[in-house]
């Protein structure tokens, strides 16, 4: 306490006091008050002055505080406008529990706003989990727009739609990508693409204010050889060339680089253009997204992210 006045280091004595009272003895700030002989407005005042000063460090023992501490490094170590971590089960490294509810508490954060919004949606089982956990609204000022087509090589409609369900539940309104997922050729998906209300919709996902994406391996597991979008031989191919995951079924590097040719050449989806201004979240965790999620955030592909402990430790180790 050298160089302060004995009347300051009196003061800085009784927060100290009133510090330990309040956050290690447990005490109310009535039994501080109590305890100090000063009045309630004083003892508030003192514990105040303890935290300010740094007499008092606070260590949050729970778990939900060390994923506060993994989203905290992840987001300075990628430079991410947003980072939210979730418990998860240690003998479960691939479970998604709680991911979905995470994922619907960002969306209803976004889209429980007066002022309208473009909000563009990829596709997946984890995004339409999070869409099936959002609370009904009315909101009918958004405009949600889908990131890809909703067509598969069948002429089926892909049973994973998230912009029309997420649409239905907030009464806002859907933009389609009439589009199969991949055309035949780089010749027919310009041709596609030069369609006006293609542009329309493309214009649309380019202004998006904010945009929610899952995240997939590029293996024998990648949904899209389950969902069939890709032969097996389509995604050998993609290994081959270095292809670790996928985004909207645009296929990339662990460095987080567009593979070249092959199928994105053919991909009629909107483009990933991540900003530094507007969110782009991806939700995704597990042991075989890991290479996935981390070319991802290599490539700047996503510049937000909604995860669990067990990938966010992953993360942080590469």
């Amino acid at each position: 306490m050298s160089g302060k006045s004995d009347a300051e280091s009196t003061r800085l004595d009784d927060a100290a006091r009133a510090g330990w009272l309040y956050y290690v003895a447990g005490n109310t700030q009535d039994e501080v008050a109590r305890k100090l002989s000063v009045s309630r407005q004083s003892a508030q005042r003192l514990v105040s002055l303890a935290v300010s000063e740094k007499l008092i460090k606070v260590r949050l023992d729970h778990p939900i505080a060390k994923c506060m501490e993994l989203a905290d490094l992840l987001k300075r170590k990628h430079g991410l406008l947003s980072c939210e971590v979730i418990p998860s089960e240690p003998d479960s490294p691939n479970s998604t529990k709680g991911l979905a509810e995470a994922g619907a508490a960002e969306m209803e954060r976004q889209l429980k706003t007066a002022s309208p919004k473009i909000v563009a949606v990829g596709t997946g089982r984890v995004l339409r989990a999070c869409v099936e956990q959002l609370t009904l609204m009315d909101a009918p000022q958004h405009r949600i727009v889908s990131l890809l087509g909703n067509i598969t090589s069948d002429g089926s409609a892909t049973p994973y739609d998230v912009a029309i369900r997420m649409a239905e539940r907030i009464n806002g309104r859907y933009y389609p990508m009439p589009l199969p997922v991949f055309a035949h050729s780089a010749e027919q998906r310009e041709f596609l693409q030069s369609q006006e209300h293609v542009r329309n919709i493309l214009e649309l996902c380019k202004q998006a204010d904010v945009t929610f994406v899952g995240v997939g391996g590029i293996d024998e597991q990648a949904p899209i050889l389950l969902d069939g979008f890709l032969s097996k031989a389509e995604i050998e191919a993609l290994q081959k060339a270095g292809a670790v995951g996928e985004i909207i079924s645009w296929a990339y590097d662990r460095h987080g680089r567009m593979i070249r040719g092959l199928n994105n050449e053919r991909i009629n989806n909107a483009p990933i253009l991540p900003t530094d201004k507007k969110p782009v979240f991806g939700i995704a965790a597990g042991e075989a997204k890991l290479s996935a999620i981390a070319g991802a955030l290599a490539g700047k592909l996503i510049n937000s992210l909604i995860t669990n402990e067990f990938t966010a430790r992953y993360l942080l180790s590469v």
